[in-house]
This record gives structure tokens, sequence and C-alpha cells, in this order.
């Protein structure tokens, strides 16, 4: 039976730290570029790329990028340069949390759970098939100008990422692009070892599904928990949006009525409760990157975790504070969100715990 995750985050546009910046920096000093260069055009300062705390919008760090591809465009296979320099490291937190899980399927739920605190602008999504686990790497969205430079750093980085995980090599046994075959096929071998195939429908690498139970050589229950708790609460930090969908996320938050507890309301009436049209309102969303049905998404996904992790209630009991009529449409609701029924969900919180 196979079985799909899709990565939390819907788009590229998330707020990122400065590590990515500073690396693509570091890299073109080594090559003659000077850092004011690279930063042109951004508003960002030599200072600010030494403080680990910073915070960046995406098109700050795709600005960089572009700076970077402009000043080194002669050198092939540039994307798959600067790919294999993300190491476990560059991720801070996230990347320890990866470290620690208990097997390599751990770290890539955990992963696409949490996209929103790596780098990537190509967005994976995972396919668990018995004979193979497929990561589909999605393009569609990036800027045309530095698509295939991303495609092959965002590839690049997570081959290494995985191979940094398992202690060796990720062994691939497919590789697939949907650009045409460079000049550098060469250097992209030296990555996939497989034969890559290009002009393909999908972005895609796979490997045998039996690496995803493979426990990881750092893998400590410990670190794991305290980790996660921190990823948590960092993205949670960053997702509290600012402006509109702050606004709307406040107001799609349960409240306790008469009969209980009453559903979110619809968009129709969150727009005229913030006096717009819906319309009007859709736009705003848009524009911050965002929509009503992925809020509403967060919105419940976060209480429901919460719920079914620290309060004894059950799972229809649940299903009724987040507005559900069903508990089978929660239940449907969960799986999508998490790839787990919220019963398996709770049995393994309480093992770890």
């Amino acid at each position: 039976m196979e079985r799909v995750q899709d990565p939390e985050v819907r788009d590229w546009n998330f707020p990122r730290g400065v590590a990515s910046v500073a690396l693509m920096v570091g890299y073109a000093a080594e090559h003659g570029v000077p850092v004011t260069r690279m930063l042109n055009g951004t508003g960002l300062t030599e200072r600010q790329l030494r403080d680990p705390d910073a915070q960046i919008d995406a098109y700050t760090e795709l600005a960089v990028i572009r700076n970077l591809v402009r000043a080194l465009a002669d050198r092939p296979a540039l994307g798959i340069e600067i790919g294999r320099r993300y190491r476990i490291t560059t991720f801070g937190i996230f990347g320890f949390a990866c470290v620690s899980s208990p097997t390599l399927g751990e770290a890539i739920d955990f992963a696409l759970r949490y996209l929103d605190l790596s780098f990537t602008f190509c967005l994976p999504v995972a396919q668990f098939r018995e004979d193979e686990f497929i990561a589909v790497v999605h393009d569609e969205s990036v800027p045309a100008d530095v698509r295939q430079f991303l495609v092959e750093r965002d590839v690049t980085a997570m081959h290494q990422v995985m191979s940094d995980l398992l202690g060796t090599r990720l062994p691939l046994t497919r590789a697939e692009f949907r650009f045409p075959a460079p000049g550098y096929v060469d250097r992209i071998t030296e990555v996939t070892v497989v034969p890559p195939r290009f002009g393909m429908p999908d972005n895609l690498f796979a490997i045998e599904p039996v690496l995803l139970e493979q426990p990881l050589p750092q893998a400590n229950e410990h670190t794991w928990a305290m980790c996660l708790a921190q990823c948590r609460e960092l993205v949670h930090r960053r997702r509290a949006r600012t402006g509109i969908a702050a606004e709307v996320r406040e107001r799609l938050v349960p409240r306790g009525g008469e009969d209980g507890f009453a559903a979110p309301p619809g968009i129709d009436v969150v727009a005229s409760d913030l006096n717009m049209s819906t319309r009007t309102l859709r736009r705003h969303l848009d524009a911050a990157g965002t929509g009503y049905r992925a809020l509403l998404d967060e919105v419940r996904r976060t209480l429901a975790e919460e719920m079914l992790t620290a309060t004894p209630l059950s799972v229809s009991d649940v299903a009724i504070r987040l507005g559900y009529a069903e508990a089978s449409t929660f239940i449907f609701a969960f799986k999508r969100w998490t790839g787990n029924t919220p019963a398996a969900y709770r049995r393994e919180r309480a093992a770890r715990s």
C-alpha cells in the first residue's frame, strides 16, 4: 500500500535563518566575489550573517541566490557544489533533531513536518511504497531564472544530509530531473552514483525502503525529545505570523458556546468580522503566502496534537472541540496532516514519554 506524505508548508515563502546565506556568501568569497556584491539589494550586513538568531524572509535569500548565480555564471555545476556544503550542523536545532532521530524514516517524517526550519525552495513530497521510497522534489513555483540551480542545490543538500544521518553515502536506486541533461552530467553522477535521467516528468530520487527502518548511529531518545520541543517552539514563533494571517488565526481558534464548542467560522464570517469582503480577504491572505484553509488546518493540527498528547480526551471529544461534526472526518484530516491516525499518534507519544 502506498502512503504519501506532504510537507507541512505549502510553498517556499517561509521565514528562515541566515545560515544558508552565510554559506553561499562564504563560497562566493572563496571564488573572488566580495561580500558587498553578494548582499547587494538585500539590506543585510556582514554582521547579521554572524547572528545565529537573525531571521530573514525567503525573498532575501532568493536575492542572494540571484547575486551568486550572476556572479559565478561561468562555473558549471554551481548548484551541486553549493548543495554539497549543506551539512547537519548547517541546520542548527533542526539538524540535531534529525540526527538524534531513532531511524531515517522518523527523521524524514520530522523534516517534512518542520520543513520551514530548513532552507529549501524545492518542496519534497514523500511516497512510501512497498518496493521503493521516493522523494518527489517540486520546483513548479520556484522562479525560472534560478530553478535549475535550486533543484541541483536542494536535491544535493537533501542527499548530503541523509548521508550524514546514516553515516555513509545514501545509496539511490533512481535519480530523475525535469531539466535537460547539462554539460556536467558527470558531476551530478558523483552525487547520485546511479546514472541520472533528464527531461523526466518529475525531479525525484528513490531508495530501498529497508533503509527507512535502519537505526541512526547517533540516535538518542533524550536528545531527540529535547530537540523536538525546541523545534516545536521555534516553528510556533515563526508561524505566529503578524498582520492579516494572525488576525484570521485568532478567529479560527474554537471557542465554547452554549452547546459546547462551536464550529470555526467560515471565511465569509471571518471577512465580515474584519470589515472586508471575502474576495479582499482571500487576496490579502494570498499576498501573505497563505490561505483560509491552510490557517484552519494549522490551528486544528496544533490543537489536536496538544489535546491528544496532554489530555485524556477521546478522539471523538477532540473532534467535537475542533468543530468537526463527525469523528471520522477529523481522523481523515489528522491522517492527512501527520500520516498517522489520532489513536496511533497518541500511542507513539505515550511510548516516548
